[in-house]
């Protein structure tokens, strides 16, 4: 495939699919800790421990695991983003050019009459 192909065109979706995976791979390791009393939870608060454990051991390991699907989600977004930049520049171009012609005939109207 190209480099431009189906593997860079999904980038932002892969990236943030694996993220949640991993999170919940986190989370699910801490719920099981949690179940054997590996890690001594109790009530509502304790679930949330888990989560927030979940969440700040999952980040680490994404940024570590992930950093060439974030190379490519950034690309991606960048690539968008110029592009958009263009057309937009392009547009205000031709408007401009619209309205001098607009003036440039006006002026000439006025200079006839």
């Amino acid at each position: 495939m190209s480099s431009t192909g189906p593997e860079k065109s999904h980038a932002t979706l892969r990236y943030t699919s694996l993220r949640v995976s991993i999170f919940l791979g986190c989370l699910l390791v801490a719920l099981l800790l949690g179940h054997f009393q590996i890690l001594p939870v109790s009530g509502e608060l304790g679930v949330i421990f888990l989560f927030l454990l979940a969440a700040i051991v999952s980040a680490p390991l994404s940024y570590v695991l992930l950093s060439r699907q974030r190379d490519e989600m950034s690309a991606q977004i960048s690539d968008k983003v110029s592009g958009l930049r263009s057309r937009t520049a392009e547009r205000i171009a031709a408007q401009n050019a619209e309205e001098d012609a607009a003036d440039e005939a006006s002026r000439a109207t006025t200079r006839q009459g």
